[in-house]
């Protein structure tokens, strides 16, 4: 059959949303998640993807307002895979879908009396809960890396959408049942809000393991300088000194944070060596993780121009962690 033939054979599109919606609300969400795939597929076929759009836009929501949260994710990146298809550029109108169907994945924290396990139906409980919460987390983060991957193609800046990145840092930091704050802190730098990323990050030194408060400013700071983005480096510096002085005045005795105070000093001025000598002072705090000397040598070579001897070793070189 030609794809003219089936351009004039296809009804219009509001009878197959209509009659999808009246299958979902009768429970059979499977079989109405494969009529919403084939149906589809046909105006995708056709290259009438405007309507294609609008039964996959549909059809997401509709699942994820029943709890069907695979079904939901399944037909949401199958919406952003059209959107690729039909090279639909990244605009209000397509960012506005996104949105509503972003907002639709529930946020079901594990509740507060599953955390003390004291017999095995506890304990099977939990696990139950957490297995259901990563699995959410596993479908709203491929549904927003599509998204991301699609904004950077078709319209958005390179590194993606700034609001989409906003979205899959709040969903991993609130939801996630095991904190990733290289993966959180990844996408919040590219999200063009370090307010939000400074209160993510005050909130999680209330919650994190001795240690871990200081390493997470760090991390952040030096992940905006790798970026070249001195101000948002030194936003976040300053926000998170003025709340630790009454919450956690410990926090600036740290030789970690020392460290990234003094450098963001350096960097507004052409002190190579004076980089490489804190960097030497301060070697045993920056040895705490890897990836704080990975970005070090990025900054080294952004604002210094030094050559790394691997320049894909870098995180930020990488165009898939990108993406993570």
């Amino acid at each position: 059959m030609s794809r003219e033939r089936i351009k004039r054979e296809l009804p219009p599109v509001q009878e197959h949303i209509d009659k999808l919606r009246k299958v979902v609300e009768e429970g059979n969400y499977y079989g109405a998640l494969q009529m919403y795939k084939s149906i589809s597929a046909r105006y995708v076929t056709a290259q009438r993807f405007s309507e294609a759009l609008d039964i996959l836009f549909s059809g997401a929501c509709i699942e994820l307002e029943h709890g069907l949260v695979n079904c939901g994710a399944d037909l949401a990146i199958l919406f952003v895979d059209t959107l690729v298809k039909a090279k639909s550029p990244c605009n209000d109108e397509n960012l506005d879908r996104i949105r509503s169907m972003y907002k639709l994945f529930p946020r079901v924290p594990v509740p507060p009396h599953l955390v003390d396990v004291s017999d095995d139906e506890d304990v099977q409980n939990l696990q139950e809960s957490l297995g259901e919460a990563r699995s959410r987390v596993e479908n709203l983060t491929s549904f927003l890396r599509a998204a991301i991957k699609w904004s950077a193609e078709f319209g958005g800046p390179s590194t993606g959408y700034p609001e989409l990145h906003a979205m899959l840092a709040d969903y991993l930091y609130t939801e996630c049942p095991e904190l990733d704050m290289v993966r959180i802190s990844r996408h919040f730098v590219r999200a063009e809000d370090p307010e939000k990323f400074a209160s993510m990050l005050i909130n999680f030194m209330g919650r994190c393991y001795p240690g871990e408060d200081d390493l997470a400013i760090a991390r952040a700071v030096l992940m905006y300088l790798s970026m070249g983005n001195m101000k948002d480096a030194n936003f976040m510096m300053d926000e998170i000194k003025r709340q630790a002085e009454t919450k956690n005045p410990e926090l600036s005795e740290s030789d970690l944070v020392q460290f990234v105070s003094y450098l963001l000093e350096t960097l507004q001025r052409d002190a190579l060596p004076l980089f490489n000598m804190l960097r030497v002072k301060y070697r045993s705090s920056i040895e705490r993780e890897q990836l704080l000397s990975e970005l070090l040598d990025e900054i080294a070579e952004r604002f210094y121009g030094v050559q790394r001897k691997n320049p894909l070793q870098g995180m930020f070189g990488d165009i898939f962690k990108m993406m993570g």
